[in-house]
C-alpha cells in the first residue's frame, strides 16, 4: 500500500495511480469523484475513453474498473448482445440500455475461407464471456450447396479484457445447432438436442438426443446422460427447486422432434408441446409432460427466463403473436401475462430477452430520419423498437433505437443474449 507521502494516488479505496500518470483524471475535480463520474459512464463510452491518457486507461481497464464498481457497490452493468446476421462475417453489437444509443461493435468470429452462413448457433453469456458454440454452415466446396452441416466450434471472448479477441475453445463431442443451451452453475455452460436441417427439406436433416456440458475450470466437453428422446429447435435454461426437485435442473422446452409429410409430399414437423428436465446432480433425466392441450398452440414461442441477484430462474416467460404468457411450474401450463403495447404483423418474427429483470421485445423497423432542412426530404433509417415489459409494475416503456447495421434485422436468424457486467 502506498504511504501517504507516495506520489501514488489510491481511488475510491481500491484504484491506485502509479508515478507518471498525467495530472489529476478531470481536471477542477477530486480523483475519487472522477474516479465514480467514469465508472458510471455506458460501457462504449468506456472503451472509446480509454485511449484519452494513461490514468483513464489505467481507469478504464478491465482489471481496475470491475474491481472498483464492485468497491463501490454500484449495480451490475446489463448489455443486450446482438447478432444480427452470420457471425463470422457481420460483427455482432452490444447495447447498453441505460443509452439506448450507445452501440458497440465487437470483432466477427474467425471463420475458415471453406465455410459459411453460419446459422441456428447458440449465443450465451457467463459473466463477462461471451460464448457462441456450434451452429448450421454450409461448405464452399462441396456441390450441390443443399445441405448444412452442423458444426461443433465453440468460441469465447472476455468482454472484461480492454482488448477484445476471440479465442477458440475445443470443439463439443457432438456437432449441433438448433439446440438448447444454458449457463451451469460454477461457471461452464450446458447443451442438450440439436442438429442440422435444409429450412425447406427437413428430412434431409439431422437431431439427436446428446448432452454435454464445458468446464471452464479444465476447458474440457464432458459427455452427460442424453435425452430420452431426439430433439432439435429446442430452449433450455436453469432452475432451482423447480416442481418440488430440491436441486438444480437444466430444463429443456419445445422444439420438434420428428416429421410428417403433407399430402405425402410436403415435409411438415412435428412440434414437442412436452417439457423435460436434467438433474444437474443425480445426472437424470425426469419428463415433464405435455405444456398445452390439442389445438391450444401449434409449437413453443420464444422464451426467456428471469433470475433473481443470486443467478436462479424464478419466472419464465414466453411471447406467443402479441401475447406474453407466464410460464406455471406446479400446474406444468402458461397463462397470459400481458399483451404487446404494439402489435406486430403475423409474417414478421420479433427478438425476445430478458434483460435486468424486464422483457423485452425487439422488432427491425425503419423510421423518417431527422433533418435540418426543412424542404429536405425524409430518408428512412433502420432502426429497432424496445417494447418493455415489467412483471412486478405490469406496465410498458417503449423506445427505439438506430443499430449499426444496413440492412433489417431478421430475427429467424438473429440471435440475442444479455451480458452482466
Amino acid at each position: 500500500m502506498a504511504s501517504p507521502s507516495s506520489p501514488s494516488r489510491r481511488l475510491a479505496g481500491s484504484l491506485i495511480l502509479r508515478p507518471g500518470a498525467e495530472g489529476s483524471l478531470i481536471p477542477g475535480l477530486p480523483d475519487d469523484v472522477a474516479a465514480v463520474i467514469l465508472c458510471l459512464l455506458t460501457f462504449p463510452d468506456q472503451s472509446r475513453l480509454r485511449a484519452t491518457s494513461r490514468a483513464w486507461r489505467l481507469l478504464l481497464s478491465a482489471a481496475t474498473l470491475l474491481p472498483l464498481r464492485r468497491s463501490l457497490r454500484l449495480p451490475s452493468r446489463h448489455l443486450v448482445c446482438l447478432f444480427p446476421t452470420d457471425p463470422s462475417l457481420a460483427s455482432p453489437i452490444l447495447l447498453d440500455p441505460a443509452a439506448p444509443t450507445a452501440w458497440w461493435p465487437l470483432p466477427p468470429i474467425p471463420c475458415s475461407p471453406q465455410l459459411y452462413g453460419l446459422a441456428n448457433f447458440a449465443a450465451i453469456a457467463v459473466g463477462s464471456h461471451l460464448y457462441v458454440l456450434g451452429g448450421s454452415h454450409f461448405d464452399a466446396r462441396s456441390y450441390p450447396l443443399g445441405h448444412p452441416l452442423p458444426s461443433a466450434a465453440a468460441y469465447r471472448l472476455d468482454l472484461a479484457l480492454s482488448r477484445h479477441r476471440w479465442e477458440r475453445l475445443p470443439d463439443m463431442h457432438i456437432p449441433r445447432g438448433s439446440f438448447a443451451c444454458a449457463a451451469a452453475p460454477g461457471g461452464g455452460v450446458v447443451v442438450a438436442g440439436g442438429g442440422s436441417r435444409h429450412p425447406m427439406l427437413p428430412s434431409s436433416g439431422s437431431r439427436t438426443s446428446s448432452t454435454e456440458w464445458y468446464d471452464a475450470a479444465t476447458r474440457t466437453w464432458n459427455m452427460a446422460t442424453a435425452m430420452p428422446r431426439e430433439r432439435a429447435g429446442c430452449v433450455g435454461f436453469v432452475a432451482h427447486g423447480a416442481g418440488g426437485v430440491g436441486e438444480d435442473e437444466f430444463w429443456v422446452m419445445g422444439g420438434y422432434d420428428r416429421y410428417t409429410t403433407v399430402g405425402g409430399v410436403v415435409p411438415n414437423d412435428l412440434y414437442c408441446r412436452d417439457a423435460m428436465a436434467l438433474g444437474l446432480w443425480s445426472g437424470k433425466w425426469r419428463e415433464i409432460g405435455d405444456m398445452w392441450v390439442e389445438g391450444e398452440r401449434r409449437r413453443l414461442g420464444p422464451v426467456a427466463a428471469i433470475s433473481a441477484e443470486d443467478g436462479k430462474v424464478t419466472d419464465v416467460f414466453m411471447l406467443d403473436g402479441d401475447d406474453i404468457f407466464r410460464y406455471d411450474f406446479a400446474s406444468n401450463g402458461w397463462s397470459k401475462e400481458a399483451t404487446l403495447r404494439r402489435k406486430i404483423p403475423e409474417t414478421e418474427l420479433c427478438g425476445f430477452v430478458s434483460l435486468n429483470g424486464e422483457l423485452h421485445v425487439l422488432k427491425s423497423a425503419k423510421l423518417p430520419a431527422e433533418t435540418l432542412h426543412p424542404r429536405r426530404q425524409l430518408k428512412k433509417r433502420l432502426a429497432l423498437e424496445f417494447q418493455v415489459y415489467n412483471p412486478l409494475a405490469r406496465k410498458w416503456r417503449v423506445f427505439t433505437t438506430y443499430p449499426p447495421v444496413s440492412v433489417p434485422i431478421d430475427f429467424r436468424t438473429a440471435a440475442l443474449c444479455t451480458v452482466e457486467l
